[in-house]
């Protein structure tokens, strides 16, 4: 029986912990834990109050605060904290890892976002931060996923990438139960660009909401923001068909129209006129598309890729651009082809 360690403890982590209970191959279970409210009350009442109520996790699965003891003897590693935080637990697990046994573990990636000062995706920074031991076998889970339909054990369909197409089968075959579905593929930049930049797209869809437009303007943002996120996933090397399927398309339309979706609700507050800050600050969970817009746009100038929608997205949140203003500079663009 394999040890996979889940280090994070959000909705996601936690909604996780739950569906690799139910998957066909059975587990020892470690779930990493750094809040002490959130640990605290998953050890009294195995439930994550904060994050996730009204789901029990099972009493098989550990519990911990203790990096260390939730790694030992870990085969799988889960990946899923914040991308801000991402290289720091990282660089913690590192004493934690055993250069002989741990080398042959896989790290598994779930976290949604980019690294704001090196623009890098989540398994760049895992092999960058374990290359300092050993090199890792890496692979990023994505796809779309609200963590509370996940925990409730709603059928969902995800994707497991990694350059390694037999590290991605492993965790396909480790992962898969009776409502968790993973598809294979090995153009692990498509799928992780798509998971993070369709948090962009996702605020974007919510400020057209808040300022009360209809399905027309949600269709065509949803729609030319997929040509976005496809315009930047192959400039970095991403390929078309991953972007058009669950990890980039499917993502997205979840995102931008889902009521649970973290992205959306900041941006129709925003459309509503409210400051960023002011949302940020009554918010516990993590909204990645505010970190993450600022990467997008860095990315784009980079490799001279246009995205308007990313452009005013970023305008809103960060210099002050009224969310009407955003709307009538999209519309008013020079005029071209689809």
């Amino acid at each position: 029986m394999r040890k996979i360690a889940i280090i994070g403890a959000g909705s996601c982590g936690t909604a996780l912990a739950i569906a690799l209970g139910r998957s066909r191959e059975p587990h020892r279970l470690s779930l990493w834990v750094h809040g002490a409210d959130v640990l605290a009350g998953l050890r009294n009442s195995r439930e994550n109050s904060i994050y996730l109520p009204g789901i029990r996790i099972a009493d098989e699965t550990e519990v911990t605060g203790d990096l260390g003891e939730a790694l030992a003897g870990a085969e799988i590693v889960l990946g899923v904290m914040p991308s801000a935080h991402a290289r720091a637990i990282y660089t913690a697990m590192l004493p934690h890892l055993d250069a002989g046994t741990a080398a042959h573990a896989l790290f598994v990636s779930a976290t949604k976002g980019l690294e704001h000062d090196s623009l890098a995706r989540m398994s760049e920074v895992i092999t960058e931060v374990i290359g300092q031991k050993f090199a890792p076998r890496v692979a990023a889970l994505s796809g779309p996923s609200f963590a509370l339909e996940v925990a409730r054990g709603g059928p969902t369909a995800v994707v497991i990438a990694s350059g390694d197409l037999e590290v991605a089968t492993e965790i396909q075959r480790e992962f898969s139960g009776s409502t968790l579905r993973l598809y294979t593929n090995d153009d692990i930049v498509g799928v992780e660009l798509g998971g993070a930049v369709k948090n962009v797209i996702a605020l974007a869809a919510g400020v057209c909401a808040g300022l009360g437009l209809g399905a027309n303007t949600i269709a065509a943002l949803i729609t030319r923001g997929l040509s976005e996120m496809t315009r930047l996933g192959v400039a970095l090397g991403g390929r078309r068909d991953t972007l058009a399927g669950l990890a980039g398309l499917g993502d997205l339309v979840l995102t931008a129209t889902g009521a649970l979706s973290r992205n959306r609700s900041v941006g129709v507050e925003l459309g509503k006129g409210r400051k960023l800050t002011e949302i940020l600050s009554q918010m516990r969970m993590v909204a990645e598309g505010v970190g993450t817009t600022s990467a997008t746009m860095a990315l784009a100038r980079k490799y001279n890729v246009d995205m308007p929608i990313t452009v005013q997205m970023y305008a809103v949140l960060h210099e002050g651009r009224a969310p009407s203003a955003a709307i009538r500079e999209l519309m008013e663009r020079r005029l071209t082809k689809e």
